[in-house]
């Protein structure tokens, strides 16, 4: 949960997490916690409260997960891969056989911003009336974590393995730092296009889901690239 206000809604969550067998509860920045509120709208689920890590900032949370997935109801300028809720739930049932994976609520007003969505691989909607589509946050877990719930009993068919990411949010955020950081060093980018050129290219990267080995290379390509433009500059 990301920047959440009010602390009964915390609460609300964990007790929606204990319903649906989820235990693991990461607050990013919450406005307050703890909260005699949250441990009240939480009716038994105080020891989801009382486990809950808090974090600073997002990528802190999200660090050694290689699946992060985003929810959003609003229209973004670069399409994502979206998902409804049942798509979803098989996706993240399915990676975390082998990875850990996060799901993320934003605010209570706004949601999630572009630039915590720009951390995300995939994007889940919960379809609504067009006319009145805002969901409590509590309510949006609820139905995410059902889904959740069931979808090992479902035989509905799973995205491929293959789809499914290979390093982690950190990984990925280290490398596309250091993309970012080569490509004004050499003089492709500049700060004025910077910030819309790297939102491609983090979608570019994350469709093409490179493994150890190749990020590897990728890095070696940028420390080299770095490396000549110093040397051009030292003549």
């Amino acid at each position: 949960m990301v920047h959440t206000t009010h602390p009964g809604n915390i609460g609300a969550v964990a007790r929606v997490m204990k319903n649906m067998c989820l235990s693991e509860l990461y607050l990013v920045k919450p406005r307050v916690f703890p909260s005699e509120e949250a441990i009240a709208r939480s009716s038994g689920a105080v020891e989801i409260l009382e486990n809950a890590v808090v974090c600073e900032t997002l990528q802190q949370a999200i660090g050694d997960c290689s699946l992060v997935v985003g929810s959003s109801a609003r229209e973004r300028e670069v399409n994502w891969p979206v998902f409804d809720p049942r798509e979803c739930a098989g996706l993240m049932v399915e990676a975390s056989a082998k990875h850990s994976v996060a799901l993320l609520l934003g605010r209570e007003s706004s949601g999630l911003t572009n630039e915590e969505l720009d951390l995300c691989q995939y994007l889940v909607h919960i379809p609504s009336n067009p006319e009145y589509s805002s969901l409590n946050v509590a309510m949006a877990a609820q139905v995410l974590a059902y889904e959740i719930l069931m979808a090992p009993q479902s035989g509905d068919e799973k995205l491929p393995v293959a789809e499914l990411p290979h390093l982690s949010s950190q990984q990925m955020s280290h490398f596309h730092e250091h993309l970012q950081q080569t490509l004004l060093e050499i003089g492709f980018s500049d700060e004025r296009r910077s910030e819309k050129l790297m939102l491609r290219l983090k979608r570019f990267f994350f469709r093409a889901n490179p493994d150890e080995d190749e990020m590897n290379i990728l890095r070696g390509i940028l420390s080299a690239a770095q490396g000549r433009k110093s040397m051009r500059g030292e003549n």
